[in-house]
């Protein structure tokens, strides 16, 4: 079965299997005891420090183990705002960071930078809101992922801790989604990152402080890992992360040309295979191995099952199904599509054929999809007022669709819908379909989206 889906989780490599299978017999000994056993434990987590560390490009002294990316994300906010709270208690972020950041994050006063419609973030952003200003509270800490994990768009990281620098602010670069592919450039001065990501095991993290950075850590004193993460190590884990990290890198630039290219193909081959595609994220600027796409009309939960059904394992950006009815912060923050979203992320390997296949594939998938969603259109008052209350996406804008002809042009039609989804969706239609979206009234529940018909 085609695995589309290495941006959740990669496979473990086969370097990460072998490095585990040989630490399980070296590797079981406290590393903090001076008995052979020990000392031998203690020398296979130098090593893979060392290597983790030159992957990373910092220091081995800087770089610690955690037990998981998450983990390393909330040790780094919680110890870099914790040394600075005399400055204030202030973190910037993007629009578009990982959840774990977010949630790390808000903890605090939390100061959110906008990204375009690419979901890129901007220096200019980040200057207007880190400098010190009299009367508001100091930014403790910036964060800027490297690399969107839902639609893969790199963010100007140098240019972001340069004017984190010079306004005197750390920078925490989530860099999980774009370490296998080479170290994170610029000034940071903490990043972190997970093992699982690059195709080392699940239950290992890492977390960069540079010297000179100001950090408290908040976990329960410990002497493990320089007193920020607490617990016994995984040796095991931590050998074969190391190990992968490595060996993946020494794959990265060829593996990088290869997925590009495929990716490419997605990109291109999607909007002319199936109508109505919205292709989301910087064409450019982004990580060689994933692609995001949206369609209109379409359930994404139906239809990543009915992918998986077709024998491909891939996911969505978007949380816009059944059982959740929010929209992803991602696509909501970039004001793109949510609804039918899918998420291709390749893992290193991934065949020509399979991506062949999924072409080959989606089409009809789509198609059966859409014509799968039974859509009662509600009737239209005499003010051209449609009411979608109670259904959720993607019927309001399937309706929409199917009376819009019934507008004069140059009319206006208003849509009442009370899916937190609609807010996104109905503009991003408007702009596919060449109609024009006027706005949005707030009514006592829901909402009232007002489109004049262009075309």
């Amino acid at each position: 079965m085609p695995y589309f889906d290495a941006a959740s989780s990669a496979p473990l490599h086969p370097v990460a299997r072998q490095a585990l299978q040989a630490a399980l017999d070296e590797g079981w000994a406290d590393p903090a005891r001076l008995y052979r056993e020990g000392r031998r434990a203690r020398l296979l987590l130098d090593a893979a420090r060392e290597a983790a560390a030159e992957a990373v490009g910092c220091r081995p002294d800087e770089l610690v183990f955690t037990p998981s990316g998450t983990r390393a994300v909330h040790l780094a906010v919680s110890g870099a705002v914790a040394a600075r709270r005399r400055v204030g208690q202030r973190v910037v972020v993007s629009a578009v960071e990982h959840s774990s950041v977010l949630q790390a994050a808000g903890r605090f006063t939390v100061d959110e930078v906008p990204v375009d419609r690419l979901g890129r973030a901007s220096a200019a952003g980040y200057e207007a809101v880190v400098h010190q200003v009299p009367g508001r509270e100091g930014a403790a800490l910036a964060c800027l992922q490297s690399a969107n994990h839902e639609t893969g768009t790199e963010h100007p990281v140098a240019e972001v801790a340069s004017v984190c620098r010079a306004a005197g602010v750390p920078l925490l670069v989530d860099a999980a989604q774009s370490l296998a592919y080479g170290p994170v450039e610029g000034d940071w001065s903490l990043l972190a990152g997970s093992a699982h990501k690059w195709g080392g095991p699940a239950g290992v993290g890492l977390l960069a402080v540079r010297k000179g950075v100001r950090f408290a850590p908040q976990e329960p004193a410990d002497e493990r890992e320089s007193g920020r993460s607490a617990g016994f190590e995984n040796i095991p884990a931590i050998v074969a992360a190391a190990a992968s990290l490595r060996a993946v890198r020494a794959e990265a630039a060829d593996e990088a040309r290869r997925l590009r290219a495929l990716v490419e193909r997605i990109r291109t081959r999607v909007p002319e295979l199936v109508p109505d595609v919205e292709v989301v994220g910087d064409p450019v600027h982004r990580l060689p191995h994933l692609v995001t796409f949206s369609c209109l009309y379409v359930d994404g939960e139906t239809l990543l099952h009915e992918l998986d059904r077709e024998g491909f394992a891939v996911s969505s950006g978007s949380s816009c199904t059944s059982s959740t009815l929010t929209p992803s912060h991602v696509l909501r923050a970039m004001g793109v599509l949510s609804e039918g979203n899918v998420r291709v992320s390749l893992p290193f390997g991934a065949q020509e054929g399979d991506v062949d296949r999924f072409l080959e594939v989606l089409p009809g998938v789509v198609a059966a999809t859409r014509g799968r969603i039974e859509s009662p259109v509600s009737a239209m008052s005499e003010e051209r007022v449609l009411d979608t209350l109670g259904k959720r996406c993607p019927i309001p804008v399937i309706e929409l669709a199917k009376v819009i002809d019934e507008v004069p042009i140059g009319a206006t039609i208003t849509v009442l819908s009370d899916d937190e989804a609609a807010r996104l969706d109905i503009p991003a239609w408007c702009g596919m379909r060449g109609q024009e979206y006027v706005g949005e009234r707030a009514r006592e529940h829901g909402a009232a989206y007002v489109i004049r018909r262009a075309t």
